[in-house]
């Protein structure tokens, strides 16, 4: 497992590499410089189970803002920059636990030395970033277009940069919105460093086409056993980020905890709106802290044996429905009363 031989980087009071637990991360979409807005976010996220934020600062108004949002919020927090060194320096002066930069586009060699020195003075994680889509001209040349080689050369070109100024608390962060290219990738500069890396498929689209890119580049890399952190990217709400990569890393059986909700995809012999109500069970069944598998059902015909792999599960009939505990029917419950009926089960549920 190339993940237990990472080094270990400290985020804030998380610890990353090393084999510790891969992290969940989002990114707020709100104006950083709009705290109240942000920290709003930032909260709504923790509960969800956001393990690591970040925040744009494109201004220095952004980059000062983050001072008063880290003593409201309990999850680091990384900061993004992008072009201007001095935006990094504001953001590690006010508080991020991280940065991250594309070293390629901050500009001078002067200028990322600038940026080395203000993380090295507070020992914060430089997240060395680079997307396919800013690829280097020579790169693109030297392999005749964007290829996985390319962006693991330009990475590595950008962490020997920062080597040579005597900094080594990094994290590498290499994407493509090309999910087969970002998987290879992966599995080319997991060969070729130690440094923990930031995994996701980026631009990666709306909640439909991201979530199925993401999860089928994210199943790729991770089940090879690399990555250290993650971040769905989606097009949309980052609570929506947040349950995706849940999903993903219990799917994969690198994350327990948590509902797990299943359900059948309905016929002609459903008779009740198993789709409204599968969706209920999923929203339901966020907030509770416990580790189940609930199945939800739309006949009676097959209901109780197809549910005899969860713990608890409903079966729907006409106007009414079957719960049932571990593949035994409990009792019929009317559909009105069914929603309900579940959740009392799974609160006095004994795992």
């Amino acid at each position: 497992m190339y993940r237990e031989h990472t080094k270990v980087i400290k985020i804030g009071d998380r610890l990353i590499g090393g084999g510790n637990p891969i992290q969940i991360q989002s990114m707020t979409n709100t104006k950083t410089e709009d705290v109240e807005a942000t920290v709003a976010q930032i909260l709504r996220l923790e509960a969800a189970g956001c393990d690591i934020i970040r925040c744009a600062a494109p201004t220095m108004e952004a980059a000062k803002a983050l001072k008063e949002i880290k003593k409201q919020i309990h999850i680091p927090l990384v900061a993004d920059i992008h072009f201007d060194y001095r935006l990094a320096i504001a953001a590690i002066e006010n508080g991020a636990d991280k940065i991250r930069i594309n070293p390629g586009n901050i500009g001078s060699t002067d200028r990322v030395r600038a940026v080395v020195d203000a993380a090295k003075e507070r020992n914060i994680p430089i997240r060395v970033g680079v997307n396919s889509g800013s690829l280097e001209k020579e790169l693109v040349e030297k392999y005749h277009g964007v290829t996985a080689e390319g962006i693991v050369e330009s990475a590595l070109d950008k962490v020997y940069l920062i080597e040579d100024m005597g900094y080594d608390n990094l994290v590498i962060s290499i994407k493509s919105s090309d999910v087969m290219m970002c998987a290879k990738a992966h599995e080319v500069i997991a060969e070729k460093t130690n440094y923990p890396l930031h995994v996701g498929i980026t631009e990666s689209g709306t909640l439909l086409s991201g979530n199925i890119k993401s999860a089928v580049g994210l199943g790729i890399i991770l089940s090879q056993g690399i990555g250290d952190t993650i971040r769905v990217s989606l097009t949309g709400d980052p609570l929506e980020e947040v349950k995706s990569a849940k999903l993903i890393l219990r799917t994969l059986g690198l994350r327990k905890g948590g509902i797990e909700v299943v359900s059948c995809p309905t016929c002609g012999r459903t008779r009740i709106d198993l789709i409204g109500l599968a969706n209920q069970v999923e929203n339901m069944v966020e907030d509770i802290p416990k580790t189940l598998k609930v199945a939800v059902m739309g006949c009676v015909v097959n209901g109780p044996g197809e549910a005899k792999e969860a713990d608890l599960g409903i079966a729907g009939g006409k106007g009414e429905g079957l719960l049932i505990r571990r593949g035994e029917v409990i009792r019929k419950v009317p559909e009105e009363e069914l929603l309900g009926a579940l959740r009392e089960e799974i609160l006095k549920f004994e795992e």
